[in-house]
This record gives structure tokens, C-alpha cells and sequence, in this order.
């Protein structure tokens, strides 16, 4: 499956299974490259899910004017 067809979930676990081999230490350098650019892969694309869905989270208020505006919502 491609890396852009990948759920978040679908990609954290692949890069948690990269990170997994990596630590482990006793691969050739040849697989060691594999697992680093393709963590390194589906870490971008994990980011990228994550940028969008903070787009699609936003928050509606009033401005002084009793205006609606749209800002970023905030969970604190």
C-alpha cells in the first residue's frame, strides 16, 4: 500500500514497527536505510494528516463588532 493512501493510525503503527527495527541493532546497513527512509516517510506523512486535521478544527466566536470569526480551537 502507498505511504499517502495510509490512515494516521495505519502510519503511526509502521513508523512505531520502523523505530522497533531500528533499535534493535543487528541489521545490515542495507536494511538499516530501508527502515530510517521509510520512517522517515511516514513520519512526513503523519505530520501532514496532523497539519490538516488541525485546519479542519477550528473554533467560531464574536468579535467586538458581533461578528462570527474562525480561529484555531483551543483545548487548554
Amino acid at each position: 500500500m502507498n505511504i499517502a493512501e495510509l490512515s494516521f493510525e495505519e502510519a503511526y503503527a509502521q513508523l512505531e514497527a520502523a523505530v522497533a527495527a531500528l533499535q534493535d541493532g543487528k541489521m545490515p546497513l542495507e536494511r538499516v536505510l530501508h527502515y530510517y527512509e521509510e520512517g522517515m516517510k511516514l513520519a512526513q506523512h503523519c505530520n501532514e494528516l496532523l497539519q490538516k486535521a488541525e485546519l479542519r478544527v477550528q473554533q467560531l466566536s464574536l468579535d467586538e463588532q458581533g461578528m462570527l470569526t474562525v480561529q484555531p480551537l483551543e483545548l487548554s
